[in-house]
């Protein structure tokens, strides 16, 4: 399938490990140019240098914190002018952060928005008028199927992932004249420094394919996913093969999730 990405920028926050720096590599591959922004530039400087040596693409890294409005206007300006275009974003920073409600405190309310929505709506709006110039593009909000359905102790990520889902289905709506597809990602258990730290605390005597594997996950598929699974349904959306596809979400989760 060819997927019309030679030539293509991209933007990937949180581009730094896991699910991003996967997701980098792979748009690469299809002959896009990549940019990358996370906070810790040692990071940024080691999954650049993997981008390049994996694909021999052209790779970029900016240094932001997208819960701050003006880094987010910074890493999109700074991509659209080393790039001389943007055509991709992919809103994919984010921890997690799974508690009760009443555990939660006001802070930590105010930073899993400013990260994981605020920094979508932000990166999107500087990203938008990019994106008018070259005729159109694709932005894919990374969010999680527990967002359909939050089970109890999930907050405040669940709230956060479930806004992502409401902003990408009325983005979508706004943006379509302008041929700027916005679509969402649901994530499930994708191995990854979260998951592996869970792993080494709550069954460390086991391997990680045994973990993996564990029937206490009660994934439907078995296993826990890994990071190229994901990234390659990300690059499906972002590119030509799926010009007809948007407002919707795709849950990559193994099943697990009870919502479509």
């Amino acid at each position: 399938m060819h997927l019309g990405l030679q030539g293509k920028a991209a933007l990937i926050t949180g581009g730094s490990k896991g699910i991003g720096l996967a997701t980098a590599i792979a748009l690469s591959r299809e002959g896009a140019k990549v940019a990358i922004c996370a906070r810790n530039v040692e990071q940024l400087q080691e999954a650049a240098a993997a981008i390049a040596e994996a694909t021999n693409g052209e790779v970029f890294f900016v240094q932001a914190d997208v819960r701050s409005e003006e880094d987010c206007k910074r890493a999109v300006e700074q991509t659209a002018e080393r790039f001389g275009r943007l055509d991709i974003l992919v809103n994919n920073a984010g921890t997690a952060a799974a508690q009760p409600f009443e555990q939660v405190s006001a802070d930590a309310w105010q930073q899993d928005l400013d990260l994981k929505l605020f920094g979508a709506i932000h990166c999107s709006r500087y990203a938008i008028p990019h994106m008018r110039k070259v005729g159109g593009g694709s932005i894919v909000n990374i969010t999680t199927s527990a967002a359909k359905t939050p089970p109890a102790s999930s907050l405040p990520t669940s709230v956060s992932r479930a806004a992502g889902l409401a902003l990408t289905n009325a983005m979508s709506k706004d943006l379509a004249a302008d041929r700027i597809r916005v679509n969402t990602v649901c994530i499930g258990m994708i191995r990854s420094d979260q998951i592996e730290k869970v792993w080494k605390r709550v069954a460390p005597d086991q391997s990680w394919e045994e973990f993996a594997r564990d029937p206490r996950h009660d994934i439907p598929l078995g296993r826990v996913g890994n990071t190229e699974e994901a990234a390659n349904v990300i690059t499906f959306l972002s590119s030509e093969a799926a010009s007809y596809v948007t407002g919707t979400s795709v849950n990559v989760d193994g099943g697990k999730g009870a919502a479509l």
